[in-house]
């Protein structure tokens, strides 16, 4: 394959994005970085480079062991890079956001400072 590919290519390449256009607009937006540098959609990704991608709120880290412009399966897709990614956390884990009940309508200024305070965002309890 080549020596180097535009780096919005190999991310959708290697499945990261799902369009190439979705690819553009991460690097476009900052959520692409190469060795630790922002980089741009015609930025060029050789083989060693780690990439970091932002996507759906979760980073994705690699390493570039070829380089592709080609999206291809993900089978061959995963020979291409060495996914650094740490595992998730445990559903338990995972920090709990408050749901209201739907058609609750707006928080009262009560609840309001109650969300505040289950946040860590609150003054003193009264």
């Amino acid at each position: 394959m080549a020596d180097s590919a535009r780096v919005d290519a190999w991310i959708w390449a290697v499945r990261f994005a799902k369009t190439r256009s979705a690819a553009t607009e991460a690097c476009r937006a900052g959520h692409v970085r190469i060795n630790g540098e922002r980089a741009k959609p015609a930025q060029r990704v050789r083989s060693g480079d780690e990439v970091r991608v932002r996507v759906a709120g979760i980073e994705r880290i690699a390493v570039v062991q070829q380089t592709i412009s080609k999206r291809v399966s993900a089978s061959v897709a995963a020979t291409c890079m060495i996914d650094l990614t740490p595992p998730p956390p445990p559903a338990a884990e995972r920090e709990l956001v408050p749901q209201r009940d739907r058609g609750a309508g707006r928080p009262t200024k009560r609840d309001r400072r109650e969300i505040e305070r289950l946040r860590g965002r609150g003054g003193p309890p009264h």
